[in-house]
């Protein structure tokens, strides 16, 4: 079972798990260049930046593998179903293959599923891209959890996601339920407060598919370090 199962760095490569995220308002073109070409260095499934910087990416990361991702209705999740499918449409005009969507919380937490999943499904539709419905897991129960995990998955999302990182973050335990509700149909990402490589293994061994992280280059590193540096076995 999945609960039992410890990773170490020598299981996994560590890069083909990681969002290359840089969510800071102040963030300046020269950055999300230097984001850009980190990901193309390490091969990193994607960059994630505000909507502002997609053509930046667009640009640099044009005849390379890493994917363009950017946030939608962040990080509240509370503009209106309009305005986060004219935010959505935009964003994959200008270029974003990825859309990581910040669900209304609100909304769910009062029983309003369908208002969710009609939110959802008209994002998944009309932009016909990847999208991640971002659940903020710490400030729902274990059943609201499961509850929006199934919604988002109704409505056709790619991926189940923990957290914008505004309100806490990922956890092993939160990853182990998404994974359970979604059943390989669909990937699982956990997102903030990914600092360490104890955390990320921790994460994929509870069944992540994607960690968002601004750290990457660091897990990356850290990885490397312990690989060529391996504690000593001990006698015997």
């Amino acid at each position: 079972m999945r609960c039992s199962v410890t990773l170490t760095v020598a299981d996994i490569d560590i890069t083909r798990y990681i969002d290359h995220t840089l969510l800071d308002p102040l963030a300046s073109e020269d950055e999300i260049a230097t984001l850009c070409d980190q990901a193309i260095r390490f091969e990193f499934p994607a960059v994630c930046i505000y909507p502002t910087h997609i053509k930046t990416a667009v640009n640099r990361l044009h005849q390379y593998s890493p994917k363009v991702c950017t946030v939608i209705g962040f990080p509240s999740g509370a503009t209106t179903s309009a305005v986060k499918l004219y935010e959505a449409q935009d964003a994959v005009d200008q270029g974003a293959t990825e859309l990581d969507v910040v669900i209304n919380i609100g909304w769910l937490k009062a029983g309003k599923v369908d208002a969710v999943h009609q939110e959802l499904a008209n994002i998944c539709a009309t932009t016909g891209q990847t999208v991640k419905a971002i659940l903020e897991t710490t400030l729902l129960t274990d059943a609201e959890k499961r509850l929006g995990a199934e919604v988002s998955l109704d409505a056709g999302v790619a991926f189940l996601k923990t957290s914008t990182g505004w309100h806490g973050g990922a956890t092993p335990a939160d990853i182990k339920l998404l994974s359970k509700v979604a059943r390989d149909r669909v990937g699982v990402k956990a997102s903030g407060g990914i600092r360490t490589l104890e955390q990320a293994l921790a994460l994929i061994a509870a069944g992540a598919n994607r960690l968002g992280t601004s750290r990457g280059v660091d897990l990356v590193r850290m990885a490397t370090a312990e690989i060529e540096s391996p504690e000593p076995s001990g006698p015997g």
